[in-house]
């Protein structure tokens, strides 16, 4: 039988909108920053995909840098709280690209359900501007940004309910005020939900075009501040001077071609049915193990995430026994495939190493169907009863 692919946290197949739009970009011959026909042809390719993914993620069409990747746009984020002389902060659940900046190692709001241990992103923001105040005080400056994960890439959990909030300034402690700013990671949110921002909007985002159906090595930082942020990569001044290089335009095509198909998708509610589908496969393993814990199951989340913890069946053991079977799966973000280490994630929200290293995730996309999921259960039901077996 031909293969599933149940790894769309990873990476997403490409959209046919993304590939007829990317072949047809392959045809445009100019350089964007050319002022001749065929130059002018370019950056009208690029300006169309910059509208098509501002509405996707709400926000102006200026707003808009384009970068090789999320992890490039969260890094162009990252150095303006060095321009400021500022602090960073990240909880170890976000994603690595955001993490490795942190200037501080902190534990997590959540506890192994997923459950916030406070009032969510309120406390989250208390929590760290309070370390912020004091690296403020001991004279490192007093500027805070605060990292912030829409939806978890590895669990699929909300940070609230889907909403992201933003800049503004915090009363960390009784004598010390503290302005802080945003970077919201909408990698995993955008294309599957709307995004909706609070009373105050972030002060960057970032996405990655992969994520939706569009071409590898494309992504964007939404910039919501006054400010254009200081440039990482300097050169030429394209993306108007805020990120030198030639701009991908066939990448960028794809990338706005998928980001109008996905905004399409998510105000059609097609999303609702793979959530449908999600729950069919979790109750469909829990028949089959009652030891498997489903990470973050009764809070809000992802419609197509599920983060499967089965104590005493380590997850790379899983990936490679469903990958025989012919399914794709994977044990947690795709960047730290090959790594056999616990997740830091889970290891985070409270999960001991052994049972962190026991959980897999399967993550589904719009073309996935009941008959994939309830494969994908039988199979996996199967090795786990092998597998039993041998361990009693």
């Amino acid at each position: 039988m031909s293969r599933v692919y149940l790894d769309h946290n990873a990476t997403t197949p490409l959209r046919a909108e993304a590939r007829q739009a990317m072949m047809g970009a392959m045809d445009v011959v100019g350089n964007p920053s050319s002022v001749h026909a065929e130059g002018r042809a370019a950056k009208g390719v690029v300006e169309k995909a910059r509208a098509q993914v501002a509405e996707l993620v709400g926000c102006k069409v200026q707003q808009v840098i384009f970068t090789s990747s999320a992890t490039e746009a969260a890094a162009l984020a990252v150095a303006q709280k060095a321009r400021h002389g500022g602090v960073f902060a990240a909880l170890p659940t976000e994603h690595d690209c955001l993490r490795v900046w942190s200037d501080h190692e902190m534990g997590s709001l959540y506890d192994r359900m997923g459950l916030p241990l406070s009032q969510g992103v309120a406390a989250l923001r208390n929590f760290v501007l309070e370390r912020a105040a004091d690296t403020a005080r001991a004279g490192r400056g007093p500027a805070a940004l605060l990292a912030l994960s829409a939806a978890n890439s590895e669990t699929g959990i909300l940070a609230q309910d889907g909403l992201v909030v933003g800049s503004g300034q915090m009363n960390a402690t009784a004598d010390s005020s503290v302005p802080y700013s945003v970077v919201c990671d909408i990698t995993q949110l955008a294309g599957k939900m709307s995004v909706h921002y609070g009373s105050e909007t972030p002060s960057y985002a970032i996405l990655s075009a992969h994520k939706i159906g569009g071409p590898k090595g494309v992504g964007a930082l939404i910039n919501f501040t006054a400010d254009d942020p200081e440039p990482v990569l300097r050169g030429g001044g394209q993306e108007m001077n805020r990120r030198s290089g030639t701009e991908n335009v066939v990448g960028i095509a794809g990338f706005g071609a998928a980001a109008q198909a996905a905004h399409r998708d998510v105000v059609a509610g097609r999303w609702d049915d793979v959530a449908q589908l999600r729950n069919i496969l979790e109750n469909a393993i829990a028949a089959a193990s009652n030891k498997t814990i489903f990470v973050g199951k009764d809070v809000a989340r992802l419609p197509n995430t599920s983060c499967m913890l089965t104590p005493g069946w380590k997850g790379e053991t899983q990936v490679m026994q469903m990958d025989l079977a012919g399914f794709a799966i994977s044990a947690g973000s795709a960047c730290s495939s090959g790594k056999v280490k616990a997740s830091t994630v889970l290891t985070a929200m409270g999960f001991d190493a052994v049972d962190a290293a026991s959980a897999v995730r399967v993550s589904l996309g719009l073309e996935t169907t009941e008959e994939d999921v309830l494969r994908f259960a039988d199979a996996w039901a199967a090795k786990w009863t092998k597998h039993h077996a041998r361990a009693a």
